[in-house]
């Protein structure tokens, strides 16, 4: 007893081997990451007979407790997408934890299959993690109730491991598209050791092929935590967290700067939507959102240039979210007559959306659309007279604007 030595562990390995204190350490080299650190570990278990159940048990215990971690993420992610709450219990009854913290008491834990007991007002099923088996049980009794357990068993016993055993890209996807509930983002987090940062995403359209687009934009990223994914055909996002001492200003600005780098040094041309910059990962999905909408309204109404924020279309975005019928209704009221065959005709629409991209200024307008300074004029006099605003009045300008985005929209 008096030749053992004594544990000097830091922190981080007592918390990670909770029976370090049962076991005889002699030397010890294993890499284990912790907190997002290294921490070079060699470790030789010894431990004589006496010691060997106290040791088993101990292990027991921590594979027990993993089990439960990720028994409870299943479950919670069950009730945050179906709001049906599971309660977990041992194959002996015991009850271990449920995903919104409340508790059902089952008189009977001995069936097969599916058991409806309505004395508790439950149903009861089994499900089974790594050869360990736990009685599982949802409030009600009818056919409804029924389903939803054998439903829930396999849904249950397959996600725990799910998340872990796809690809990181294709995990993220998932994430962005909001397909993924507070567990995944913890699973995900941990496993790519995510930084407590901001972050942004960008949504990007190209015409290259996807294994080539994606190797390109892992040439942009910084550290493990940055990541590129296809999210659909020839759209992919990437993902970037902020640094204090980056050499970009915002994320448009870094935006920016990697369409006229793909451009510039590969040839490749693409649009890019930019996020919003949120203050945790979690909320990442939110900016993918931003950055899909920025991406997808700059094609529809044509918009010049190859980044766009969802900043710029705040004003069509709110527009969409009306309904259509009202959209309908004013537009109605804003077009009469003569004025529906103006807005038909894309030369005299571009001309106008030309003026207005450059604040009303008619020498600069006339000069990028190489057209006479009296055409350009007899155009907006046209569009004054068939439709009553005058474009260069502001107030005038933006009527027609809304008026422009409701035709498209509708």
């Amino acid at each position: 007893m008096s030749s053992r030595k004594q544990n000097t562990f830091p922190l981080e390995i007592n918390e990670f081997i909770p029976f370090i204190s049962m076991i005889q350490i002699r030397d010890f080299y294993r890499i284990i990451r912790k907190r997002g650190k290294k921490i070079d570990i060699f470790l030789q278990l010894s431990y004589n007979y006496r010691e060997r159940n106290q040791f088993s048990g101990a292990f027991k215990l921590c594979l027990g407790r993993h089990m439960h971690s990720e028994l409870k993420k299943a479950v919670q992610a069950v009730y945050e997408k179906t709001g049906i709450e599971v309660f977990v219990f041992s194959q002996q009854g015991k009850f271990l934890f449920s995903a919104a913290g409340g508790t059902l008491t089952p008189n009977n834990f001995v069936f097969d299959g599916v058991f409806q007991n309505r004395q508790s007002d439950c149903t009861l099923f089994r499900i089974s993690q790594k050869g360990t088996e736990f009685v599982c049980a949802i409030r009600g009794t009818g056919v409804a109730e029924r389903n939803y357990a054998l439903l829930l068993a396999d849904t249950i016993e397959n996600f725990a491991g799910k998340a872990l055993n796809i690809p990181k890209p294709e995990f993220l996807r998932r994430i962005l598209l909001g397909e993924c509930g507070s567990a995944d983002l913890q699973t995900y987090r941990i496993k790519y050791s995510v930084p407590d940062r901001s972050c942004f995403a960008l949504a990007i359209s190209f015409e290259t092929r996807a294994g080539e687009m994606l190797s390109l934009l892992s040439q942009y990223t910084t550290g493990d935590s940055d990541c590129a994914a296809l999210v659909a055909g020839k759209t992919c996002a990437l993902v970037r967290f902020v640094e204090e001492d980056a050499d970009y200003q915002s994320s448009f600005e870094f935006a920016s700067f990697l369409a006229r780098s793909l451009f510039e040094e590969v040839g490749i041309k693409v649009k890019i939507g930019v996020g919003g910059t949120v203050r945790r990962f979690d909320d990442i999905a939110s900016s993918y959102r931003q950055a899909d909408s920025a991406l997808r309204m700059s094609e529809v109404f044509n918009a010049k240039g190859d980044v766009h924020t969802y900043r710029e279309f705040l004003l069509i975005k709110m527009l969409e979210d009306i309904p259509e019928s009202k959209l309908s209704e004013y537009l109605s009221v804003l077009l009469e007559g003569e004025a529906k065959e103006l807005f038909k005709d894309e030369d005299m629409v571009n001309t106008a959306e030309e003026f207005l991209e450059n604040n009303l200024n008619v020498s600069e307008t006339s000069r990028n659309l190489y057209m006479h300074r009296n055409t350009l004029m007899y155009r907006l006099d046209k569009i004054e007279r068939v439709t009553g605003l005058n474009l260069r009045n502001f107030t005038d300008a933006v009527t027609f604007r809304i008026i422009t985005i409701l035709s498209k929209l509708v």
